[in-house]
């Protein structure tokens, strides 16, 4: 693999994990910290430690890679360069992630790849970690089987609404485990979150209401709510966002009571122009979707507002959230920002992919962009290559990874 760079090259791994087992939590004022703590001790566990796995000073990003045609699938590293080559998975048509595992979802089954990259957000700090790359083993569920996870939890809902919760320690130990089923069906992807479930439930022909659940599918509370046609699901520090036929729900939880709220558009939207898919990055509270095929929706949560900005052809989009541009690959093979307040384009690249699939036809998958705190990345399938763009840069490509793949699916990991 050649990578091109026009910036200094980023920090080794193995310097990176000898910087902070102890500087990650060091003068915060935990108790860890002081000089009396059993955590002073050469002997005691360090603050954050996990077994196998290297703790980093800075975010250890990792790129998942398939081809969707022969099943070829790579993992890229982003700090060192190195490509990993992986398994074959033949058949696989989407690739997901929860920031950690790879889902390669085909018609029979998901299989699930430990990128060996992640984060533990404690909140007031953060923990980085990197580890081997190994294989989980292979869910059951085909096509429209939908993963979300939390720190403890990783709940698989079928397209029939069935939902089973695996303990995500066992994921962690390179095992399935024996996953609990939940009782009933569910009108959409049962999303982890504060310790809970959160459901939608359907009864008949009514609206899809929220319910929300205990780790063993009791319904512990039902917040007032109604969401019309619901499709498409966040999770941020704002709440759980769930895509609504007028609009969004947000969950939240505030000292263990539950609410449901109604962020409506504020107008009437034909399906077609409905956000049904979210993107954003992770924790962000600014979420953005197709808004048909020449604008994209961005939500911000903090606000509770929808801005719809025009644009040319959309492909993808994506964004780092607030004070950052709206990213969208429009079908003239270039990246254009956005000002999300404006809607003004504010700077684009030269033409980057030279075929551009539709992002609606269904035919392939369409390119993505993957944004973290600093950094966006383009996969470019034709081109097998990705590009790393500097979107606080004017949209600067930093460097080009060429892969000896077509990556027509692409997650990031580590964040």
């Amino acid at each position: 693999m050649l990578v091109r760079s026009r910036t200094r090259p980023l920090i080794p791994a193995a310097l990176l994990s000898a910087v902070l087992l102890t500087a990650g939590c060091a003068g915060r004022g935990d108790a860890e910290s002081s000089p009396e703590s059993p955590s002073s001790s050469a002997t005691a566990t360090p603050h954050g430690y996990v077994e196998g796995a290297a703790e980093a000073a800075e975010q250890q990003s990792r790129l998942l890679l398939g081809d969707a045609a022969n099943g070829d699938t790579r993992v890229l590293d982003l700090i060192t360069g190195t490509v990993h080559d992986t398994a074959r998975r033949a058949g696989v048509t989407e690739l997901t992630t929860d920031g950690r595992f790879g889902y390669f979802h085909g018609a029979d089954g998901t299989q699930v790849l430990d990128s060996g990259a992640w984060m533990v957000d404690h909140g007031d700090h953060v923990h980085y970690y990197r580890a081997k790359i190994q294989e989980v083993g292979e869910l059951p569920g085909g096509a429209g089987t939908s993963i979300r996870s939390d720190a403890g939890a990783t709940v698989v809902t079928a397209a029939d609404g069935k939902a089973d919760v695996h303990a995500r320690a066992d994921l962690e130990k390179g095992t399935l485990g024996t996953p609990a089923r939940l009782p009933g069906t569910y009108a959409g992807p049962v999303v982890p979150y504060a310790e809970h479930l959160i459901a939608l439930t359907r009864d008949g022909d009514a609206p899809a209401r929220v319910a929300v659940l205990d780790r063993s599918g009791k319904r512990v509370a039902a917040p007032e709510s109604a969401c019309e046609d619901p499709r498409g699901d966040a999770v941020t520090r704002r709440g759980v966002v769930l895509g609504c036929a007028d609009g969004a729900l947000l969950v939240r939880e505030d000292d263990g009571t539950f609410t449901a709220e109604k962020i409506a558009y504020g107008e009437d939207v034909p399906r077609k122009e409905r956000a049904a898919q979210f993107r954003h990055r992770p924790d962000s509270s600014t979420l953005t979707a197709a808004a048909g095929g020449n604008a994209v929706w961005v939500l911000d949560v903090t606000k509770r507002a929808w801005t719809r900005v025009e644009t040319g052809p959309v492909v993808a989009a994506n964004t780092a959230g607030e004070g950052s541009p709206l990213l969208v690959l429009e079908t003239d093979g270039a990246l254009h920002g956005y000002d999300m307040t404006t809607g003004k384009e504010t700077a684009v690249t030269g033409r980057l992919l030279t075929d551009v699939p539709e992002a609606d036809t269904g035919e392939a998958p369409a390119p993505v962009i993957e944004v973290d705190r600093s950094r966006a990345y383009l996969n470019d399938p034709a081109g097998r290559r990705v590009y790393e763009i500097d979107y606080n840069d004017s949209l600067r490509v930093a460097r080009t990874f060429d892969l000896d793949v077509r990556p027509s699916l692409m997650v990031e990991t580590g964040r």
